[in-house]
C-alpha cells in the first residue's frame, strides 16, 4: 500500500465495556483499546460498537469524548445493558476475564453513518469475541460487503480466545477473509491443534496458518519474548525488551495499533513497524490499565 499524507481511517468493530480491576473501573474491550491507541498514533480511528442507555454507557461515552475520540458510530441500546468484564490479575500481571453475557455490544447496529465510514476506510479491525453473537456476525458480513477492495482496505482479524467464547472453528472460518491475522503464540498453537505453545515455534505456526487460511500477513505475539511477522513468505522476529510489568491489560491491543498504523502509513519497513509495535506494547505493560496517557511530544 503506497504512503499517504492523510491519517488512515480505521474502523474497529466489536466490544466496548468496563474492565473491573482491583484498582478500579477502566474503559476496555479489545476493539476500543485498539481504537484508543490508533488515535494516539494519529489515525482517524472510529469505534463501531454499542452501549446501553444506562449510567455505565453514558460514562463510557463521556470518557471517549474527553479523549477526543469519535463516538458517532456507537449506538445506544435500549434493550441491553452496557457490558463489563471482571479482570483478575495473577502474580505476574497476567489477566483472566469473567465476561458478562447478553449485553449491548452483542447487538451492534449498522446504520447509514457506519456504511459511509466503512466506504472510506483503509482498514477494519475486528475481533473474535464480538462474533459470539450471530447478530454481530451478520453485521460483520455487511461491513465486508461495503468496504473498498481488499488491496485498498485491510481486514485485520484480532484473535482473542476468551473461554467460554473461544470457538476455534469460527476463527478458522473468519481467518481466510482477513488481510492480516494477529494472535498470540498460545492461540496460534491451539489453532494448530496443540495443547500448549512452545517457545521457538512461532514461525512454524505462522507459516502453517498462512498455508491453511491463505491470509497474506500473519502476526504472532509472544509476550516478553517478542513478536513475529510473516509477510509474502518473509519471517521477521523482534525480540522483547525487559520492562517492569504492572499489568498486561491492553498491551497486545496497543501493539496491534502501532503495527497497523506504521504498516498502513507506508513510511516504515516491516521490520521497523514490528519493532515500534513491540516497544509500544512493552510501554503499555509498564503502565496501569489498557489506556494510559501517552507522553506529550
Amino acid at each position: 500500500m503506497p504512503p499517504s499524507d492523510s491519517p488512515p481511517r480505521v474502523l474497529c468493530f466489536g466490544e466496548i465495556l468496563w474492565d473491573f480491576l482491583p484498582e478500579g473501573l477502566f474503559a476496555g474491550g479489545a476493539p476500543f483499546n485498539v481504537a484508543y491507541h490508533l488515535k494516539q498514533h494519529g489515525a482517524d480511528a472510529r469505534l463501531v460498537s454499542a452501549v446501553g442507555r444506562d449510567l455505565l454507557g453514558e460514562e463510557l461515552l463521556r470518557r471517549l469524548r474527553s479523549w477526543d475520540m469519535d463516538t458517532d458510530l456507537i449506538t445506544r441500546h435500549s434493550g441491553l445493558p452496557t457490558g463489563y468484564v471482571r479482570a483478575i490479575l495473577g502474580e505476574s500481571g497476567d489477566a483472566r476475564y469473567e465476561i458478562t453475557p447478553s449485553v449491548a455490544w452483542d447487538q451492534i447496529f449498522m446504520n447509514e453513518d457506519v456504511t459511509r465510514a466503512a466506504q472510506g476506510a483503509r482498514a477494519l479491525v475486528f475481533g473474535s469475541l464480538a462474533q459470539r453473537s450471530p447478530f454481530n456476525r451478520t453485521v460483520l458480513n455487511r461491513l465486508f460487503a461495503v468496504l473498498p477492495e481488499r488491496d485498498q482496505a485491510w481486514r485485520v482479524f484480532d484473535v482473542n480466545l476468551r473461554a467460554p467464547h473461544d470457538d476455534l472453528e469460527l476463527v478458522r472460518a473468519l481467518a481466510p477473509r482477513a488481510t492480516m491475522l494477529k494472535l498470540n503464540a498460545e492461540e496460534a498453537a491451539r489453532l494448530r491443534g496443540e495443547s500448549s505453545e512452545k517457545p521457538g515455534e512461532e514461525e512454524a505456526h505462522a507459516r502453517a496458518l498462512a498455508n491453511t487460511t491463505g491470509c497474506p500477513i500473519i502476526c504472532v505475539t509472544a509476550g516478553a519474548r517478542g513478536a513475529g511477522l510473516l509477510r509474502e513468505g518473509r519471517w521477521l522476529w523482534e525480540p522483547g525488551r525487559p520492562v517492569d510489568v504492572i499489568d498486561t491489560v491492553g498491551a497486545g491491543d496497543a501493539f496491534l495499533a502501532a503495527l497497523l498504523v506504521h504498516l498502513l502509513g507506508g513510511q516504515s519497513s516491516d521490520a521497523e513497524s514490528l519493532a515500534r509495535a513491540c516497544r509500544t506494547g512493552e510501554w503499555v505493560a509498564s503502565q496501569r490499565g489498557a489506556t494510559p496517557a501517552y507522553p506529550k511530544v
